[in-house]
């Protein structure tokens, strides 16, 4: 028997990414939704034990901080692929190019001359209070003016089918590693799809990456040394950090593997001895990098490495600071930004958002929190927050007096219907809600992935798609034409 029967799938009132209420299939997803019918469940779920030794084989971990201690698990993945058309995408690509031109623009403007504050655009106690603004950065002119270098920017499709921004991650996103290792495993478990489906391609990227930070290099050698800065094998993120340094064919060094010297010159240490550092990719906090000028009890990062960047002798990516345009309020101010900067309208529009230092918004978001999100200005990977259609009165009465001591560091957002799609469940497929996380680089060029990261929550009904609280993954296909 087939595992699934269309006209029985139901998503209820949410906008499915593959099939219609009708039970009829989206356009570029048809191929997919007729293979799907014609396979069994032990056969599918053969192709799903078969993915899960793959990533194992692969050593593709995340790493979950719980009760103190560091839990490393095979990353979670379902392996029905979601579907997005080319002629979808041009649009998104292009309204993603326009927001981190704009933020770019905005940080650049933060640690010179402020105008956006003195035109009004963006009030001045915003950037007072923000905690990811640095006044250690102030006057330095990084290359071509771009401070965060890569970005990824979440998007929500809701239940008309609008795509929406959630939040930017400017800071040290991740992701990226995953979504390579999601198209592999997915060749591998389902390679007779890919004969019938044009598939735009992910695994350009570690090229395109190093393309961008090599342009950044304030030395003009015909190769820059490039390295990858990580906080060690403890981080969450270090198998991604790992990965990259291997297909860019750069090292991936810890703090104590750099040294500056008195030229003001980062330097790695190496067993012919000491070898000049032009761009450093750092995953680290700003607060770890330079124990001289930050944390002083800091062992990860590099003392001097602050006044080395300031010199203009090693470009850092992305750049110390550009956290300020990371911050969830900001985020309410992006359209206004894209605006002031470039003279254009948004391409991609911000999902609703209330900004709780302003009392009648934060009155509206306090009489509402049954039907809002509410979020930290700060904090990622969904911790902090209230997702109000699934929290309990004891939950929401602690939210409101957070809300009330430090108004400031809250947003208020309309609890959005997620778009869903098929995904294989202990014995059905069935729909879950998910984002995408498309990644975007900046240096002398701008370069956006072609789809992102699928999150997507594993549990019926959750909202919350992040790998540390319980989500999975999705390989994401953007196709240049629907098979016949």
């Amino acid at each position: 028997m087939p595992i699934i029967d269309w006209k029985n799938y139901d998503a209820g009132e949410f906008y499915d990414e593959l099939i219609r209420s009708s039970g009829r299939s989206r356009a570029p997803g048809g191929h997919l939704a007729r293979w799907l019918r014609s396979l069994s469940n032990e056969q599918l779920q053969a192709r799903k034990v078969e993915a899960e030794l793959a990533i194992i084989d692969k050593g593709v971990t995340f790493t979950v901080y719980s009760d103190g201690e560091n839990i490393d698990r095979a990353w979670p993945f379902d392996i029905i692929p979601r579907i997005i058309s080319v002629k979808e995408w041009q649009g998104v690509e292009a309204g993603l190019k326009q927001r981190l031109k704009a933020l770019n623009l905005f940080i650049d403007d933060l640690y010179h001359d402020q105008k956006v504050v003195k035109d009004g655009v963006v009030p001045e106690s915003l950037v007072a209070a923000s905690k990811g603004f640095r006044k250690e950065c102030k006057g330095i002119k990084p290359a071509h003016g771009v401070w965060a270098h890569i970005c990824g920017s979440d998007l929500v499709r809701d239940d008309a089918g609008t795509i929406y921004v959630l939040e930017d991650n400017l800071r040290v996103p991740s992701g990226v590693s995953y979504m390579i290792e999601n198209r592999e495993v997915t060749k591998r478990v389902m390679p007779e799809l890919f004969e019938n489906y044009s598939i735009l391609p992910v695994d350009d990227y570690p090229e395109q990456l190093l393309h961008m930070l090599q342009s950044l290099a304030p030395a003009k050698r015909s190769r820059p040394e490039v390295v990858v800065l990580t906080p060690g094998i403890y981080n969450s993120a270090y198998f991604e950090h790992a990965f990259l340094a291997r297909s860019m064919g750069a090292e991936l060094v810890e703090g104590a593997d750099l040294v500056v010297e008195q030229d003001d010159c980062v330097y790695m240490k190496t067993i012919q001895g000491l070898a000049k550092v032009d761009v450093i990719y750092r995953r680290i906090d700003d607060l770890f990098l330079d124990p001289e000028v930050f944390h002083p009890d800091s062992v990860l990062g590099v003392p001097g490495l602050m006044r080395a960047w300031r010199s203009g002798n090693v470009a850092l990516a992305n750049a110390p600071g550009c956290g300020v345009a990371d911050d969830k309020v900001v985020y309410s101010y992006v359209p206004d930004l894209i605006k002031y900067y470039l003279g254009e309208d948004a391409l991609l529009p911000n999902v609703p958002t209330y900004r709780c230092n302003n009392k009648d918004e934060r009155d509206y978001v306090l009489a509402n929190l049954e039907s809002m999100v509410v979020k930290p200005a700060n904090e990622s990977g969904g911790y902090g927050m209230l997702v109000g259609p699934q929290s309990t009165a004891r939950e929401r009465n602690a939210f409101r007096k957070l809300v009330r001591s430090q108004p400031r560091n809250y947003i208020g957002q309309p609890a959005l219907k997620l778009s869903t799609a098929p995904t294989l469940c202990d014995h059905s497929l069935e729909p879950r809600h998910l984002d995408l996380r498309p990644f975007v680089l900046q240096g002398k060029d701008i370069f956006v992935t072609a789809g992102g990261l699928t999150r997507v929550a594993m549990k019926k009904g959750s909202l919350v798609v992040n790998s540390s609280q319980g989500g999975g993954s999705k390989d994401t296909w953007i196709i240049e034409e629907a098979p016949k």
